[in-house]
């Protein structure tokens, strides 16, 4: 039995590699900052385009799929299913929509209360103010469904204050204002995205430099930027720019000092930090829609 096995040991050793049925799998790298399963929609407020909706709605599991939208950051007591939040929604085609809202902590951990996600195939955080979606649902047993509609392969948006919360620190969590980039007793996000602070509004609102103020305190996060009418499609760390602006990235530990501003149709390398070939547009050569120079 040597005289046989000798000859094809060591045809497999100039070949350098194992027998065949011991090939190794390929191993795929974890994202760094990314959802692991599932997408997320992160938009910067305004109008948003009816591309931004359909891309929701089909990451959602198309127009039959459950959506729960969660209107908490704004800032009326009572919401329901005819609320006039839910009409961009409609517009995309979607046919199953219901609203989920309470301000009571204790409620959002009620398994009754929190049903409906155990179904939806996305959910959807709209504008308003992120402290009142994290006096209302950090920690709680909402928040940990929002992983489980990922895990699942679903999608969880939100623009504006429904962008910030997304991130693992939020900025301008504070109650009183949003022009305050730091508010210490409001700093946690959802951690949907690992290692970020999202901004939005950017441009419409003069903010492009702000994020610069919390990186010097916090030089392991990312800072992301979207303005209005824009927004990012993220699966794992790959993020796609959507919409009629622009989002720009911000990595204070790069080898220059300034932003990388992204467009439509644009790809952003979240765990590389680095936009993909072809996409990057850097800040400096950027124009805002006033035609000044934006700086970072």
């Amino acid at each position: 039995m040597g005289v046989v096995l000798l000859p094809l040991l060591l045809a497999w050793g100039c070949f350098g590699g194992p027998p065949p049925e011991a090939d190794a799998p390929v191993v795929t790298e974890a994202p760094r900052i990314g959802p692991s399963s599932g997408a997320l929609v992160v938009a910067g407020g305004g109008t948003l385009g009816p591309e931004i909706w359909e891309r929701f709605l089909e990451l959602a599991g198309g127009p039959e799929a459950l959506i729960v939208v969660i209107p908490t950051a704004g800032a009326d007591d009572h919401f329901d299913n005819g609320w006039s939040g839910l009409e961009p929604l409609r517009r995309a085609g979607a046919l199953n929509l219901l609203v989920l809202h309470t301000r009571d902590p204790a409620e959002a951990n009620d398994p009754t209360f929190t049903a409906p996600l155990e179904e939806a195939g996305g959910v959807w955080f709209p504008g308003g103010r992120q402290w009142r979606l994290v006096d209302a649902y950090l920690g709680t047993r909402v928040h940990d469904e929002l992983f489980r509609i990922l895990e699942r392969g679903g999608v969880v948006g939100g623009t504006s204050a429904g962008a910030s919360i997304q991130a693992s620190f939020l900025v301008r969590g504070d109650p009183e204002t949003n022009q305050i980039l730091l508010s210490p007793e409001y700093e946690e996000g959802f951690g949907l995205l690992s290692g970020t602070a999202v901004d939005q509004h950017l441009l419409a609102r003069g903010r492009e430099d702000d994020l610069w103020e919390l990186l010097a305190l916090r030089p392991d996060l990312l800072g992301i930027g979207i303005d209005e009418g824009t927004a990012l499609v993220i699966q794992g760390d790959r993020a796609e720019v959507v919409g009629s602006s622009q989002a720009l990235f911000y990595d204070p530990n790069g080898p220059i000092r300034r932003a990388r501003s992204l467009r439509s149709g644009a790809v952003f390398d979240l765990g590389q930090r680095a936009p993909l070939p072809r996409a990057v547009q850097d800040i400096n050569e950027q124009q805002d829609g006033q035609g000044s120079p934006l700086q970072p």
